[in-house]
């Protein structure tokens, strides 16, 4: 059995794989080394794991995870994974994003793929039918949006994420959700438009906490998959076996 940890910016999550099939995934505020024993003792063929943080990974995690764990991989630039990278700057890019193209190629192999994650920020991330990850944008998310017309103005209100659909707003706070949530809208459907126009038959996947939110108002076909992230991170996981 493998385990997946995934530290983003903003939440955690753990997933268990038994031969390549999810079996668990469950977002936690944060992952700590008593966990790994609890997992242990319901999983005793718990055996394998990779962990991939935005941010430094608490040394006694990763001593407990050195300690119980046979086979454990801190993803980082240099693991190998089953693409090629054709990003400039392969120490800075997002190791989510690198995961999420990485589960998107293993899921709908030989395929151009547009992946976006929907979460503090939203990445458009393109790998082609050639399995080549060409890169991506990054832009600010629900949330950053509406934080900073917040912070960075003298009166307006911090208004937050609403279901509702509507064009404009009759009141401040309306409007600044208005304003924020159709204007990322558009955005969104804007970028799939110009990747559509360069890459052929282009699949389009939607991942990330407001993957939801977005499936809901694109007009765009697409597929929605809460849990691309982890699955790339057991590809990879997979991946180096065969380098041990």
């Amino acid at each position: 059995m493998n385990l997946v940890i995934d530290i983003g910016n903003t939440r955690t999550k753990f997933a268990l794989f038994n031969r390549g099939q999810l079996m668990i995934s469950v977002p936690v505020n944060e992952f700590q080394p008593q966990h790994i024993a609890l997992l242990k003792e319901e999983h005793p063929s718990l055996c394998n794991a990779i962990i991939s943080s935005v941010k430094e990974v608490p040394k006694e995690l990763l001593q407990t995870l050195e300690k119980k764990i046979d086979s454990f991989l801190e993803l980082n630039y240099n693991t190998p994974i089953p693409i090629e990278n054709k990003y400039s700057t392969k120490e800075t890019l997002g190791k989510d994003r690198i995961a999420a193209v990485v589960g998107a190629s293993q899921l709908y192999p030989n395929e151009n793929i547009l992946v976006i994650d929907a979460g503090t920020a939203i990445t458009y991330d393109i790998i082609t039918s050639e399995s080549q990850y060409l890169g991506g944008n990054i832009s600010p998310g629900l949330d950053i949006r509406f934080k900073s017309l917040h912070q960075f103005t003298g009166k307006l209100p911090l208004v937050c994420l609403n279901e509702d659909d509507f064009l404009y707003g009759n009141s401040t706070e309306t409007a600044i959700r208005a304003g924020v949530q159709n204007g990322i809208t558009y955005e969104v459907e804007g970028a799939i438009m110009e990747f559509k126009k360069k890459f052929e038959s282009l699949r389009i996947i939607l991942t990330g906490g407001n993957a939801e939110f977005f499936a809901k108002r694109l007009k765009n076909s697409f597929f929605v998959n809460s849990n691309l992230v982890v699955l790339g991170l057991n590809y990879i996981l997979e991946h180096n076996k065969n380098f041990e």
